[in-house]
């Protein structure tokens, strides 16, 4: 059995990364692919609608700062005052049992991933312009003024390391973006 490959996705907050990555799942997996979603650790409160374990592993600082300590890590970083991380043995398991694992990290986790696993493939998703991203921020309802503000002020730092990615798409339409990331993953060489 030939191993999983590790996929980077990455995206200014509110470009579409998380929608596109759960359709490219039920996509392959329609050509008998196997594939799945990391998920994350991440000391931030559940949002409406999130469930722990599903969405994200919810874990209080200190217990973030034990695993940093105990290299349970591939990658982590704080983004918005809140800690993320890849949880290390969870993603090398399913890579070792042909799963391709699909991490939805920001560019610092990137980097940290590629220093560990360079084999690993990076797609960064674009919004079509920021005044497009700040609309899709507001439309989807869950940040107030201040963190919309800091989520667009974090995009253009964002958007500047889209060049250390592998493939750059703009997410102007949903089903041609999830086909060029579909085109993307089915031809990939087998790690």
């Amino acid at each position: 059995m030939s191993k999983g490959r590790l996929y980077i996705v990455s995206a200014p907050s509110g470009t579409g990364k998380t929608s596109l990555t759960h359709a490219l799942i039920e996509k392959l997996a329609e050509r008998g692919r196997k594939a799945r979603f990391s998920v994350s650790y991440t000391t931030r409160k559940p949002r409406p609608g999130e469930k722990n374990d599903r969405d994200y592993h919810f874990v209080s600082t200190e217990d973030f700062q034990k695993m940093v300590k105990d290299d349970a890590f591939l990658e982590h970083a704080e983004v918005f005052g809140r800690h993320y991380g890849t949880g290390r043995e969870a993603t090398e398991k399913a890579l070792t049992k042909g799963i391709d694992v699909i991490l939805d990290i920001d560019w610092q986790g990137a980097q940290q991933v590629r220093a560990r696993m360079p084999d690993a493939v990076g797609i960064f998703l674009k919004p079509p312009s920021l005044t497009e991203l700040e609309r899709r921020l507001r439309r989807r309802g869950q940040d107030d003024e201040t963190t919309i503000a800091s989520r667009m002020e974090e995009a253009e730092s964002e958007l500047a390391h889209a060049g250390e990615y592998d493939h750059v798409l703009v997410n102007e339409d949903f089903q041609h973006t999830l086909m060029e990331m579909l085109g993307i993953f089915l031809s990939a060489k087998p790690a």
